[in-house]
C-alpha cells in the first residue's frame, strides 16, 4: 500500500492509503476462507466419481463399495456442518459455486487420486481421528497449495492475493491442526482478539508517510556513497518503514524489526538488498538511539 502511496501521492491522500490497506487485508481473509472451502469441495468432487462409477452400465465391485475414508472425514464433514463457518462464507459470497470453479475441482481431483498422499492414505488400515487431520494437512500441502489450477483462478481473480496466499495457506494449516475430536469445527478470526493487529498495520502506514522526509536524510546520511535516487525504491521503501517501526513501538525490541525487515527484503526486493539494508539499519540505529528517538519499554525489550 505504501509503494502504491508513494507513486501516486498526486491522486491518493493517507485517508484513502488507510482504507484501502484494511480493504486488502479484508481481502486476504476472503482467500483464507476460499482455500478453506477447497476441502468441500475435493470431498464433492469425490462423491460425483463415486456415483459416476456406481452408475456405470456394469459396476464392478470396487464401483458399488468405494474406499470412503476422504468423504468421510471428520473434520471435513464438521466444516460442512459448521453453521457459523457457512453462513460467514455465505455473508461474504466466498464459494466455488460456478460451473467454471467446479471443473477447477473435476480436474483436481484427478490429480489427487494420482498423488502418492492419496494413495497411502486410502490403503492404510488406521483412520482414526489424528491420521485423518493429519491426511488433510498433508493433502493440502502437496496437492491443493500448489495446484496450478487453484493458484491460477486467484491470480485472476484477485491479483492482491498473489502477496497474500503463503501466509493464507499457513492460516488453513494452522486451522486443520488445531481441530479437536472432541470440539465442533473452529476457525481463525480476521483479527487475533484482544490484540492490537489492525491498529499496528494503520499507525506503521500513517508513521511511515509522516516520517518521510526525516527517513529519506537518514538513509541519505548512511548510506555513504550512495545517492538515494541511485537506491532501488523498494529497498528505500523497506528501510522508511523500519525507521518507522523502530521509533513508533514500544514494545517491539530492535532485533525484532530489524530481523523482520530483512526477512521481507528477500521477498519483495534485489538479491543483494538484504546486506545493504542490515548495514543502514545497524548504523541508524546507533544514531536514533543515540538521539534518544528509539525508546523501548518493559523487561528485555531493549535489544
Amino acid at each position: 500500500m505504501l509503494y502504491t502511496f508513494y507513486n501516486q501521492k498526486e491522486s491518493m491522500d493517507l485517508r484513502t492509503a488507510k482504507t484501502q490497506l484494511l480493504q486488502s487485508v479484508d481481502l486476504m481473509y476472503d482467500l483464507y476462507l476460499y482455500l478453506l472451502l477447497t476441502f468441500q469441495e475435493v470431498r464433492n468432487a469425490s462423491l460425483s466419481k463415486m456415483d459416476d462409477r456406481a452408475n456405470k452400465l456394469r459396476p464392478s465391485f470396487e464401483d458399488l463399495n468405494p474406499n470412503r475414508k476422504l468423504v468421510d472425514n471428520k473434520i471435513i464433514e464438521r466444516m460442512i456442518g459448521s453453521h457459523t463457518f457457512q453462513d460467514l462464507c455465505q455473508r461474504r459470497n466466498v464459494n466455488w459455486n460456478s460451473d467454471e470453479k467446479q471443473e477447477i475441482f473435476r480436474k483436481l481431483f484427478i490429480e489427487i487420486e494420482k498423488s502418492e498422499v492419496y494413495f497411502e492414505h486410502m490403503e492404510a488400515l488406521e483412520n482414526d481421528f489424528s491420521n485423518a487431520k493429519n491426511f488433510l494437512v498433508q493433502l493440502f500441502r502437496s496437492e491443493i497449495a500448489n495446484s496450478p489450477l487453484i493458484y491460477n483462478f486467484f491470480e485472476e481473480e484477485e491479483i492482491r492475493w498473489m502477496d497474500d496466499i503463503d501466509l493464507a495457506c499457513s492460516m488453513v494449516i494452522k486451522t486443520i491442526k488445531m481441530s479437536t475430536e472432541e470440539d465442533d469445527f473452529d476457525f481463525l478470526p480476521l483479527y487475533k482478539e484482544n490484540d492490537d493487529e489492525k491498529d499496528f498495520i494503520t499507525t506503521l502506514l500513517k508513521q511511515t508517510v509522516a516520517l518521510d522526509q526525516e527517513s529519506e536524510h537518514l538513509i541519505d546520511e548512511m548510506a555513504d556513497n550512495w545517492e538515494l535516487d541511485r537506491i532501488a525504491k523498494m529497498d528505500v521503501l523497506l528501510l522508511k518503514m523500519a525507521f518507522a517501526e523502530l521509533q513508533s513501538f514500544e514494545s517491539i525490541p530492535t532485533k525484532v524489526t530489524i530481523n523482520e525487515y530483512l526477512e521481507i527484503s528477500k521477498y519483495y526486493s534485489t538479491p543483494k538488498s538484504n546486506v545493504f539494508i542490515n548495514g543502514i539499519l545497524d548504523k541508524s540505529l546507533k544514531k536514533l538511539m543515540q538521539e534518544k528517538k528509539v525508546l523501548k519499554t518493559g523487561r528485555g525489550l531493549k535489544q
